[in-house]
């Protein structure tokens, strides 16, 4: 009865695939992402007009699109997942709804663990820094260059990551590892890849959150709309002046 139960709920099959297959593609997935933000960064320094948050903002979206290009490359030569783990490059319509919805159960969670983490942090003495994503969208002028930003931080960044500690990571953990630390394990390297402490638990939160949304539904899409919403919320408090 209790695996019946499962199966009802559960719409993510296993994913076949040896530990060392698993290990090259993630391999392959951040070294790709570091190679092209390398590459990138050297031809930007050509560029002395060029400002430093110019080439961080370039560099993040550089990174995004190598592990992207290293995801596409390196994942026909695998035991591929099964389901619809890379499904946003399939023409279907996208679950808006319940990547809405998602968005909306998880924000007041993240919200209040928001609130204790940088609580606590201040009451230990721990300066909070600012991201610099919030900084970036807070000075952006142009409205060609916050057209971008926005497109980065909506679209580019919710599809890799998602892709990579969801589709990737806690696929692959969440049939050979504790439930606890399949949950945790990527959510912490989500947040932690963020370099920002006043971030790390709210992110977490929201990974440990997705991810049994992406096992029930067995649709990355889901989380990844999710994700995207979280972000122009995000986006969109900083342009109210209330930063996060």
């Amino acid at each position: 009865p209790e695996a019946r139960r499962r199966s009802a709920v559960v719409r993510l099959p296993k994913w076949e695939i040896s530990p060392i297959n698993f290990l090259f593609f993630l391999w392959a997935i951040y070294a790709g992402g570091f190679l092209v933000q390398f590459l990138v960064y050297l031809f930007l320094k050509t560029f002395t007009s060029v400002t430093d948050d110019t080439r961080l903002i370039l560099a993040s979206a550089a990174t995004d699109c190598g592990m992207l290009l290293a995801w596409v490359l390196a994942k026909p030569r695998l035991d591929a997942p099964a389901g619809n783990t890379v499904s946003p490059f399939l023409p279907r319509a996208l679950p808006w709804k319940t990547g809405a919805l998602t968005f909306l159960t998880a924000w007041p969670a993240v919200l209040l663990v928001m609130l204790v983490w940088q609580n606590g942090l201040n009451a230990l003495g721990i300066p909070l820094e600012k991201q610099d994503a919030v900084d970036l969208f807070a000075k952006a002028k142009d409205l060609r260059w916050l057209a971008f930003l926005t497109a980065f931080a909506v679209v580019l960044a919710p599809v890799t990551e998602e892709l990579v500690h969801r589709g990737a990571i806690f696929r692959y953990a969440r049939d050979r590892l504790p439930r606890s630390l399949a949950l945790l394990a990527p959510a912490c390297l989500f947040a932690a890849l963020h370099w920002n402490l006043a971030s790390f638990a709210p992110r977490a939160t929201l990974a440990v959150i997705f991810s049994p949304v992406y096992e029930r539904t067995g649709d990355i899409r889901v989380t990844m709309i999710a994700h995207g919403l979280f972000n122009l919320n995000t986006a969109l408090m900083i342009f109210a002046g209330i930063g996060m």
